[in-house]
């Protein structure tokens, strides 16, 4: 049986949410914006979800837009702010470690419609130096767009001092990738104007996803057709996830907030043990994510260890898995330039529903592994 450690990457369903999910879909299948009385009822518990939602998020309800994905939310902001406020400037700043759909979302914007964009770069904790923010932001500047925690090394942004800075432009939109922080680290989704959110990585289901977007935020429809989601995502809504992805988010706060210390304690005693290692360098930063830990074999690549440990029965991941064709971390090459070390990344994502033998279990093979093929 495979000890799965690739959580970054996606999660198993919660069964309450699963189960809830079967029964919603098989009875209420109508279609949610039909007027007669299954179709309002349909529409009713949405509605719900969106409120409940929004009140754990401390939003407002017409704030919680429903996508398909995180990366349909992260489309949304960023390609909905260019269209919409193109005439207050076309600068964009981002950074050169974000999610593939972020990264791609702005090239798509630079390359068809003449967008500027400024990548600040990260240092080796893997976070951008505020200096460099304040440098770049313009007049002109209508949108920073920044992850709140990475996917592959852990790091977390300095959102705070990411927010007081574009605070002081009135004209410029703040929007963070939070996919890897719900649920993981403690978040405050004040003073940030778009958020983004999938639920397929807080234990929920696949073609899932919400963009927070605060009520004075104007940005342009993506997919046009429709009225739903306030005419911003056309496309007859999918009703049953839609309903439960707030017991998704409910079932994923708590589970943090229950299970952090263990968690805490399983990643530190891993940590530890790692530095131990020959050959072994760490890549996540000290005051990183609790659930990513990322290393590199010097001399193991990682397709060897990740193959090597698979027949050892532990399921890790080298890079982030939309970037999975490529050989080296885009990530790690910003944060370091040793080849040996970017040939050999390896990423461990740390959940509450791992066991501290399973913790003990994967650091004895990685040991094996290194004995056997390094």
């Amino acid at each position: 049986m495979y000890k799965y450690f690739d959580h970054s990457s996606t999660t198993p369903v919660n069964d309450d949410v699963l189960s809830t999910y079967y029964k919603i879909l098989q009875k209420y299948f109508v279609n949610s914006e039909s007027i007669y009385p299954r179709g309002l009822e349909v529409n009713n518990l949405m509605e719900k979800s969106r409120e409940k939602t929004a009140s754990l998020l401390n939003v407002l309800p017409k704030e919680v837009i429903f996508t398909s994905s995180g990366s349909e939310a992260n489309n949304l902001a960023i390609k909905g702010t260019a269209l919409k406020r193109k005439g207050f400037g076309k600068h964009i700043i981002s950074t050169t470690v974000e999610h593939s759909s972020v990264e791609r979302s702005i090239k798509w914007l630079v390359d068809y419609l003449g967008f500027e964009v400024t990548y600040l770069p990260v240092n080796q904790n893997g976070v951008i130096e505020i200096e460099d923010l304040e440098k770049a932001i313009r007049k002109d500047t209508i949108l920073v767009s920044i992850m709140y925690v990475n996917n592959e090394s852990g790091a977390i942004m300095p959102i705070d001092k990411i927010k007081s800075i574009v605070r002081k432009y009135p004209n410029c939109y703040l929007h963070c990738d939070c996919v890897q922080a719900i649920g993981k680290i403690d978040f405050d989704l004040t003073d940030i104007d778009m958020a983004s959110i999938s639920a397929h990585k807080i234990y929920g289901l696949k073609g899932s996803g919400v963009l927070i977007k605060k009520q004075h935020v104007q940005i342009a429809e993506i997919i046009s057709g429709g009225q739903q989601e306030f005419h911003l995502r056309a496309g007859t809504s999918n009703a049953a996830v839609n309903i439960v992805f707030y017991k998704t988010l409910r079932k994923a706060l708590e589970a943090y907030k229950d299970h952090k210390s263990k968690i805490k304690k399983n990643h530190d005693y891993l940590l530890e043990e790692l530095k131990k290692l020959d050959k072994i360098v760490i890549n996540s930063p000290e005051d990183g994510c609790y659930g990513v830990i990322n290393f590199s074999c010097l001399t193991i690549t990682s397709q060897v260890m990740m193959n090597a440990l698979s027949l050892k029965g532990f399921e890790v991941s080298a890079v982030s898995t939309c970037d999975s064709q490529k050989a080296i971390s885009r990530v790690i090459s910003q944060m370091y330039k040793d080849e040996n070390r970017l040939k050999g990344t390896i990423r461990v994502s740390i959940s509450h529903l791992h066991s501290f033998e399973d913790i003990k279990g994967l650091k004895e093979a990685i040991k094996e592994c290194i004995e056997d093929y390094g």
